[in-house]
């Protein structure tokens, strides 16, 4: 059996390629960005054959999804018990283990089309149906398992959308943290986390999909490119994109990387900033 079920990767830019990208590193400098925005445009890096009339689409199924629940006021617990009676029990959102090993589990667009979608993909479903229909929800970043809450945080209700939005009790999150980590939970994980450090997150589980995947180098360079567009990315990702690009054969590209990243870690760790600009020169020498 295959086991990738990822959309076909770009063999090269496509006519909406630049655009893509333009939006998306625009929309990440926008004051409050748009959680959807960015998770549909990474759908669209993810699979060329989407166009803008799918992103459109799954705009509109966000927008259907979240006429189907009731408006009015309610409290943190009915909003996610509404949110589990609708998403999880009667459409059947959920997450299986096979969808860890799915490219398309981390686009958007396809976990609305399959319903099905890694922790981190279900919760962005979760958090942009509620919002539209006016719930005080927000993603939580638990250590290898994203999931949502209701409320205020300081009495916060929290759902796990991967098994169709099971409630989650402080004992039941902090067995998912020592699950996931080894650790403990504390305080700070259950903070509500930003779009951009969401985002973040689906392209880093996006990164290490395909770092599994040697073949699928072209996916981990789009996901390392748009990691690269955020506000505030780690420096080492410059690093990253050199080596899939002398990796992919394109040798000045990745030289020139290689040299931008030494410039930045020159004053904290010259002895690497020399080592990473050996590497530059020897993947000049490859074009001879």
């Amino acid at each position: 059996m295959h086991e990738h079920h990822e959309p076909p990767g770009p063999s090269g830019p496509s006519p909406a390629h630049g655009e893509w990208r333009r939006r998306f590193a625009a929309e990440a400098r926008e004051e409050r960005p748009d959680l959807a925005t960015l998770c549909l445009l990474v759908g669209a890096e993810g699979d060329p054959e989407l166009g803008q009339d799918g992103l459109d689409a799954a705009e509109i199924e966000l927008d259907r999804l979240a006429g189907l629940l009731p408006y009015g006021a309610r409290s943190p617990h009915e909003w996610a018990r509404a949110l589990a009676g609708l998403l999880g029990g009667r459409l059947d959102f959920h997450g299986t283990p096979g969808d860890y090993r799915r490219l398309d589990s981390s686009l958007l667009p396809a976990v609305l089309r399959r319903r099905r979608g890694l922790p981190i993909l279900l919760s962005v479903v979760w958090l942009e149906v509620a919002r539209r229909a006016g719930a005080p929800v927000y993603g939580v970043a638990l250590p290898g398992h994203f999931v949502v809450g209701f409320g205020d945080p300081a009495e916060q209700v929290l759902a796990d959308p991967f098994a169709g939005g099971v409630p989650l009790s402080p004992d039941d999150a902090g067995l998912l943290v020592t699950g996931a980590t080894g650790g403990r939970l504390e305080p700070s994980m259950l903070t509500p986390a930003d779009p951009l450090r969401i985002v973040l997150r689906i392209l880093n589980n996006i990164r290490a999909w395909a770092a599994a995947r040697p073949e699928c180098s072209a996916v981990a360079l789009w996901a390392v490119e748009l990691s690269l567009l955020l506000p505030a990315h780690p420096a080492r990702l410059r690093y990253e994109r050199a080596e899939l690009l002398v990796q992919r054969g394109d040798f000045p590209a990745g030289a020139a990387e290689l040299e931008a990243y030494a410039e930045v870690v020159d004053a904290v760790e010259p002895v690497a900033a020399e080592r990473v600009r050996d590497m530059a020169k020897a993947a000049r020498a490859m074009l001879n």
